[in-house]
């Protein structure tokens, strides 16, 4: 069908059989891919000039800040080398290898062993996957190319450009807010035409995968009446700079495993910005889709009761971990549903408040301002800095 012709039946393609479940001729077909790009496509690259290469997946780390997962393609990267990926620049304060070692240099390798000896010639070589810690001023994007610099300043300046062209394409005229709720009536009295989004998730290749998705909706009915356009992107917790591009163009903000921080949530609300929270990729298309078409009619809407700060973890035997927290806001209820969130990234929104203790006695509720004892059941991940989130699902009216 396609026109491929085995080597065995005097072709020209190589055939490998696998199986990843069974693990199967895996060094079989790995040994099929190098024979094919030495011999067949003699594809061949320089290891001795700087590194160049791209950016496959990035995050936000809490101790050592934006760590990438790059794809070094060409050269040699150094620790110490100065980079720009994307629209982030820094040095390369340390390196770790796909097994999670340190190392000092990272380039193309033959075969799966690190550490070769290059030659001057130019050789048939793999683009070897490094971890990128630390140096970075922000994270870079999923599928961002990555190069490095002779000196930070060259670097500063490159990424200083690219932000320039980012921010020039986020432009967006000022309009009355607008929500997912209500955007069917705006539709209809001819007040929008445009649905603009702001997308926050806890990795790059999250964000980026759904935006893709959104981007992909169409209209079963074909009304073009009105679009949908991302306008920002980016990885960590939802900013206060996030919600005033939110005022100013209007949009809605998705956060996709993250929750918003303490001045980002006021200024929200002070200003009546949609924020939506989302943990699977289907639900916010489902929900966009739903609004775009007019027929967003949720049933239940989250309702926040109260966030309590844990400063200490007490290890309770037959019980587990126990947060000694204090309550900062609202009021923090035994036996309602609650989330951890930690440095804005949600770790587990499925949770409930299992135990509620004032000193030694147990207690229904506790409110803003006074301090308590929070047991989430046998979830025991708890570290001092993380905010406990305690909320309940009401029903929405129709219409």
């Amino acid at each position: 069908e396609y026109g491929l012709v085995a080597e065995e039946y005097g072709g020209d393609t190589l055939f490998v059989d696998v199986s990843a479940r069974n693990n199967v001729n895996i060094d079989g077909l790995l040994e099929g891919i190098l024979l094919t790009a030495d011999a067949a496509l003699d594809l061949r690259a320089n290891p001795n000039q700087d590194a160049q290469g791209i950016a496959i997946e990035a995050h936000l780390d809490r101790g050592r800040g934006p760590v990438a997962t790059v794809l070094v393609q060409r050269g040699t990267l150094h620790v110490g080398d100065s980079i720009v990926a994307g629209d982030a620049f820094g040095r390369v304060r340390a390196m770790l290898d796909d097994d999670g070692k340190n190392i000092e240099v990272a380039g193309m390798i033959w075969g799966s062993k690190l550490g070769v000896q290059f030659s001057l010639a130019t050789i048939a070589l793999r683009a070897l996957p490094v971890v990128i810690l630390g140096g970075l001023t922000s994270v870079p994007g999923a599928g961002d190319s990555f190069i490095v610099v002779e000196e930070d300043r060259i670097a500063r300046q490159i990424a200083d450009r690219r932000s320039a062209r980012e921010r020039n394409a986020q432009l967006a005229s000022n309009r009355r807010r607008i929500s997912l709720d209500d955007l069917d009536k705006a539709l209809a009295a001819g007040e929008v035409q445009q649905l603009n989004l702001i997308i926050k998730g806890d990795v790059s290749g999250s964000v980026e995968a759904l935006e893709d998705s959104l981007l992909k909706i169409e209209l079963n009915d074909g009304n073009d009446e009105v679009s949908l356009r991302v306008i920002g992107r980016g990885v960590g917790a939802i900013t206060e700079n996030d919600i005033n591009l939110a005022i100013a163009s209007d949009a809605v903000v998705i956060g996709f495993n993250v929750r918003p921080e303490g001045k980002a949530r006021e200024a929200a609300e002070r200003e009546g910005v949609d924020v939506r929270y989302y943990t699977v990729i289907y639900q916010a298309i489902d929900e966009i889709e739903a609004a775009l078409k007019g027929m967003l009619k949720p049933e239940f809407e989250e309702a926040q009761l109260g966030t309590a700060e844990v400063r200490e973890v007490f290890r309770v035997p037959k019980i587990g971990n126990v947060a000694g927290s204090i309550v900062r806001s609202g009021t923090i209820r035994r036996n309602s549903k609650a989330r951890l969130v930690r440095d804005g990234i949600v770790v587990n929104e499925h949770l409930s408040v299992d135990s509620l203790r004032r000193f030694k006695e147990d207690a229904t509720e506790v409110r803003e301002g006074f301090e308590c004892g929070i047991g989430l059941g046998s979830f025991n991940d708890i570290k001092v800095g993380d905010i406990v989130e305690t909320f309940e699902m009401r029903e929405k009216p129709r219409g």
